[in-house]
């Protein structure tokens, strides 16, 4: 495999390379990921011209600072319409970019995570763009529509057939804890450590009981979120995953039955505590929180694109309002895991 096509910002100024349909005959994804060369200092009409047409482009777009340059992408304006820049160490350019030792390295990563899921990649890009311009509950019902479009997909169906059949979890007592704590707030714990709070229905579902219980109750002013065990949550229970009767009920339990939409709900007095591995919902509910803080030990990752999907908790309305659309694509795309340093440093924890 060769590597993505590439433009330079003239090429893109002038729709070279990027303006060729997307899809096949036989309707398959062609190349569906361009390298964006950023070296040099294209003049303001270029710019002005690649803008417009990298927010028109049905392909990711994705820049690249050469290693060794000394200054910070070209244009801002430009990096801030592709779908995110890599650049070498110690050029941080702000949320559109990475900063990374080898941008080639991370580039060829990249393409190959898209090239190997396209369509979910591809779904991807377009909801972090419309999402950020919508209120919450209307972005969150925007991800599910996408999500349960690509459940029915190819991608999805390949994973699921790879994964195998699976029981589904056994009933437990107590999946999740509330308690009325003495300074007037409740005390919310995930408690299924033997599955590492693998948010699946029984843990959902009685999140979501607590959480309604403090959206009601006046008294409740403060509540914490944070789970028992070693991780905070590993996401989605993967023994249940393709087990909705049907692709509309699937929508109606991700959105009016989901966490995400009450978190936001609570923000001004939620602060959720995380640690260990925070996966998928795992960090994708606890961003909604007012107040997100993470022990050293907590990394977090968002592993759905090579499964075919894409953040279906509220991953793409929650982590981008903290990061911005650029790294939570590449946290979605590659299914890189971070830890807390970098995640403070990136705002996606508050401390």
């Amino acid at each position: 495999m060769g590597g993505p096509p590439r433009v330079s910002p003239a090429d893109l100024a002038d729709a070279s390379g990027v303006g060729v349909p997307l899809l096949g005959e036989d309707g398959s994804v062609r190349d569906p990921l361009v390298a964006v060369d950023l070296g040099g200092e294209p003049d303001g009409a270029t710019v002005e011209r690649a803008v417009r047409h990298a927010r028109a482009a049905d392909r990711l777009l994705i820049g690249v600072l050469p290693p060794g340059a000394d200054a910070r992408p070209p244009h801002r304006e430009l990096t801030e319409a592709l779908d995110l820049t890599f650049t070498g160490p110690g050029l941080d350019a702000g949320p559109p970019s990475v900063a990374t030792a080898d941008p080639e390295r991370a580039l060829r990563d990249l393409w190959e995570a898209v090239t190997r899921n396209p369509q979910a990649a591809l779904v991807l890009r377009g909801v972090l763009r419309t999402t950020p311009l919508l209120p919450v509950e209307a972005a969150l019902d925007v991800e599910s529509y996408a999500y349960s479009t690509l459940l029915g997909g190819p991608e999805f169906a390949r994973w699921l057939a790879a994964r195998g059949p699976r029981p589904l979890p056994p009933e437990v007592r107590d999946p999740v804890l509330v308690e009325r704590t003495g300074d007037a707030g409740l005390h919310i714990t995930l408690n299924r450590p033997e599955r590492r709070n693998a948010y699946g229905r029984q843990v959902r579902d009685a999140l979501v009981d607590a959480l309604q219980i403090a959206l009601l109750d006046p008294g409740a002013g403060r509540v914490l979120l944070d789970g028992a065990g070693p991780s905070f949550c590993a996401g989605g229970d993967l023994d249940e995953f393709g087990t909705a009767p049907d692709l509309v009920t699937a929508h109606q339990v991700r959105t009016r039955g989901g966490a995400g939409r009450l978190v936001h709900r609570l923000r001004g007095r939620i602060e959720a505590r995380v640690h260990g591995a925070c996966v998928g919902a795992g960090i994708e509910i606890p961003a909604f929180a007012g107040t997100l803080r993470a022990h050293p030990d907590a990394t977090f990752r968002l592993p759905e694109v090579s499964m075919g999907l894409i953040p279906g908790a509220g991953g793409t309305v929650s982590v981008p309002r903290r990061i911005g659309r650029w790294r939570t694509l590449y946290l979605s795309v590659t299914g890189s895991a971070i830890g807390a340093s970098t995640a403070r440093e990136w705002h996606l924890i508050d401390g």
